[in-house]
């Protein structure tokens, strides 16, 4: 008993599900990593390829079989009529509005691509979004009802 005597022993249990403001502050999360990695993959050149798995059905035998497909990633930002390159932060298909009527994110060149898209993760991993994200899962929510 003296092992289980140096261990720090606490109360605290797993939760059984999660909050959905929590749910979807993850799911945004990754989808900035997957920008951010698809960035740094078009700016040095080398490919960036993420795979899901996808059921088909074989028409030769009727069988359903689990395949390997490569995942379609869009990139969230655009050339402005300026020239300089614009951000836009989607939930889903909806572009979440920042500030009041300013959906997007201007930055100067590709370098400062990559690290705002990094500092805007950190502000969602910290709840600063949450209202956003809040309006945006909503319509799209209701895009579902009848």
């Amino acid at each position: 008993m003296s092992t289980l005597n140096t261990l720090k022993l606490v109360t605290a249990v797993k939760p059984q599900q999660m909050p959905d403001v929590v749910k979807r502050r993850y799911k945004l999360g990754n989808k900035l990593w997957e920008q951010i990695q698809l960035a740094r993959s078009q700016f040095l050149n080398e490919p960036f390829k993420i795979t899901k798995m996808k059921t088909v059905k074989n028409i030769d035998t009727g069988t359903s079989e689990t395949v390997a497909v490569n995942k379609r990633i869009r990139p969230w930002w655009f050339n402005s009529d300026t020239g300089s390159l614009c951000i836009t932060i989607k939930y889903g298909t909806k572009v979440i509005e920042l500030a009041k009527g300013k959906p997007s994110i201007e930055v100067a060149d590709k370098d400062q691509l990559i690290s705002t898209l990094e500092l805007v993760k950190k502000a969602v991993e910290a709840g600063e979004l949450d209202q956003q994200i809040d309006q945006a899962s909503g319509a799209l929510r209701s895009n579902f009802k009848k």
